[in-house]
């Protein structure tokens, strides 16, 4: 044992040197981890448990009733202090590897904004810039005021839909909900989705009137994301997927991140899961569930476009956890990172309320603003966000804390739901490795 090094240094050599997990992905304790129990530096290190504690918490979320398979990071300071995979890859009982990929949906949201904040740094957009400098078909938008689906009544909006409103979910898209049914089903009208690139996504959504006032209300969507998206195309004069790649992904080191899988490496993508009505793990009903690594659409989606893994994600997470640096590499300077985990919806007038109480949204996640309101653990200030096959992801910067949480289960209208495991899973890295 060197005694040089750090004692977070020297857990981060054991988390490095744990041994490979047995039959089904499961790590059992070994003998030299009950060692490093009893000494002293371990133990100021580990004030409150054992990593075990973690271990045995993943197992249990991965038996037979729950998750598939899990695969966790957890990086403090200086050091990753857990990294494990837990349970199977698929229904075949293929144990789960830690360098698994993953299809992470909404998870592609914060490195879009990211792109976005670049953009900004660099002079090319501004954040209350109008979205039509960009995107014309964007001027002179109306919204929905009265009437019915085949003669909607439409009024002018008094505000500019602008980057800042992308970026917050604020820009009023009728993104569902039962108060703007007739908003949402012109939108649909427009079949976004069915769209052959971005461009063609913005020119159908601005065609269709807005549900509310842009800075009014939030409404979560992935429409706020791929206009987003589309403005970046636009203001840096690159396709979206050449942007991410060649200024965020390569520059980290994010080998295993981008829109589509290369077939040599499709075999460690995570089967995609779903419950039937009778409660049992059966294959998601998705294009890529039953062709794993293909493109999650024919457009390169910003809202929920990516396959990663926790590895990757983690460079991306500890990048803003740095102030926007990671090993020498910088992508945006520490104030657009501050800016970027400041509730921003407190700027409007008046302001806009999140759903979730304690909690506000910043410049492309969530951002606690009440420990004392908010169910999450952790601290004020805290950014993260989620995607829909279950991938979790949050940065406690006053901790110097970054967790990556990973699988593959989507939840389906009709079947028993699984448990939530992201902050069960903070409260355990919380009472385990932060002080």
């Amino acid at each position: 044992m060197d005694p040089s090094l750090s004692p977070r240094q020297m857990l981060a050599n054991r988390v490095a040197s744990a041994p490979p997990a047995q039959a089904g992905g499961r790590r059992r304790p070994s003998w030299w981890g009950l060692v490093l129990l009893t000494l002293p530096w371990f133990a100021a290190a580990q004030p409150a448990a054992s990593l075990d504690r973690l271990d045995e918490y993943l197992q249990r979320t991965t038996d037979q009733a729950g998750y598939l398979g899990v695969v966790a990071d957890v990086w403090q300071e200086d050091a990753r202090v857990y990294h494990r995979a837990m349970g199977e890859a698929d229904l075949q009982g293929t144990p789960l590897r830690e360098d698994a990929i993953f299809r992470i949906y909404s998870m592609t949201k914060p490195i879009t904004s990211v792109a976005a904040l670049m953009l900004v740094e660099e002079g090319r957009l501004r954040l209350d810039d109008p979205v039509a400098r960009y995107l014309p078909g964007f001027a002179g938008l109306q919204r929905v005021a009265g009437g019915g689906e085949a003669e909607p009544q439409l009024m002018a909006v008094h505000r500019p839909l602008t980057v800042r409103h992308l970026l917050t979910h604020t820009a009023g898209f009728a993104t569902g909900g039962d108060d703007i049914r007739v908003a949402s089903a012109l939108l649909q009208q427009q079949a976004p989705e069915d769209a052959e690139d971005l461009a063609d996504y913005a020119r159908r959504v601005a065609r269709a009137p807005l549900a509310d006032e842009p800075g009014t209300r939030f409404r979560y969507d992935g429409v706020n994301s791929e206009v987003l998206a589309r403005v970046v195309e636009v203001a840096s004069g690159t396709p979206f997927d050449v942007f991410l790649q060649s200024r965020i992904f390569a520059p980290l080191g994010m080998r295993d991140t981008g829109f589509q899988v290369p077939a040599s490496q499709r075999g460690r993508i995570m089967a995609l899961t779903t419950r039937n009505a009778e409660g049992h793990r059966v294959l998601a009903d998705t294009p890529s569930a039953r062709e794993p690594g293909i493109p999650l659409r024919a457009y390169r989606s910003g809202a929920g476009g990516l396959y990663s893994t926790a590895a990757d994600y983690l460079r991306f997470a500890r990048m803003l956890a740095n102030g926007g640096e990671l090993d020498g590499i910088r992508l945006l300077q520490p104030s657009t990172v501050d800016q970027m985990m400041q509730d921003q919806l407190v700027r409007f007038d008046p302001p806009v309320a999140y759903p979730e109480a304690g909690e506000g949204f910043g410049l492309g996640g969530y951002v606690v603003t009440d420990t004392a309101k908010t169910t999450r653990p952790g601290s004020q200030g805290q950014f993260g966000w989620s995607g829909a096959a279950s991938t979790w992801f949050t940065i406690d910067r006053s901790r110097k804390l970054v967790i990556v949480l990973m699988s593959q289960h989507l939840p389906t209208d009709g079947a028993p739901a699984l448990p939530k495991i992201a902050a069960p899973f903070y409260r355990q890295v919380y009472s385990t490795v932060s002080p």
